[in-house]
């Protein structure tokens, strides 16, 4: 019972965590404004570890590399830690479960990528119609305008409903269903 509530701990922490590096690099790939209460406070929140690892893994264009290895970093740390809680012989299991984790940690950083911008494009369809100057309404706007721009520009108008948001929901669901899920139950099987 205590290693479940430790697990939940370990996974609710660590996933927040990779959420906040994702969150970062993804802030910057898409040039959000930087003087936002919500850009300025993923940085703040996650300089402690960005900054060190940057001075040894610069930037590619626009990409935050730092960052994104940091949530790599973070999500495989997660699956180690859930392994050793489970009691999972990790030293005799040979060096295949390290490339599983491998694998784990890439599928989670990705799962966990698809979910930000699952409800990033949810909040920003509800801070449309409720509050659309919304002090991070223009980070919600950066972060998703990249993949509903092109929707916009090829649904018909419907007479000012836009039907983009509920484009990319679907889109990333079916992502979600018919790509993650099944190469995560793959890669747990070669435990």
């Amino acid at each position: 019972m205590l290693a479940h509530a430790l697990e939940f701990l370990l996974d609710t922490l660590l996933s927040l965590l990779t959420l906040a590096f994702l969150l970062r690099g993804l802030l910057q790939m898409t040039r959000a404004p930087f003087h936002n209460p919500l850009s300025q406070s993923i940085v703040a929140l996650t300089n402690f570890a960005v900054r060190p690892v940057r001075r040894l893994i610069p930037a590619i264009g626009a990409i935050d590399s730092a960052s994104l290895l940091l949530a790599f970093a973070t999500q495989f740390t997660l699956q180690l830690l859930v392994l050793l809680l489970r009691d999972f012989p990790l030293m005799v299991a040979g060096p295949q479960v390290f490339i599983v984790l491998l694998g784990m940690a890439g599928l989670g950083v990705i799962k966990l990528t698809l979910y930000l911008l699952l409800y990033a494009v949810i909040i920003q369809a509800v801070l449309s119609w409720v509050n659309p100057h919304a002090p991070f309404a223009p980070v919600l706007d950066s972060l998703t305008r990249p993949f509903l721009a092109p929707l916009r520009r090829s649904l018909p108008d419907l007479g000012g409903i836009d039907l983009s948001p509920l484009v990319v929901f679907m889109v990333v669901q079916l992502l979600l269903m018919l790509l993650v899920a099944p190469l995560e139950f793959q890669l747990l099987h070669l435990l």
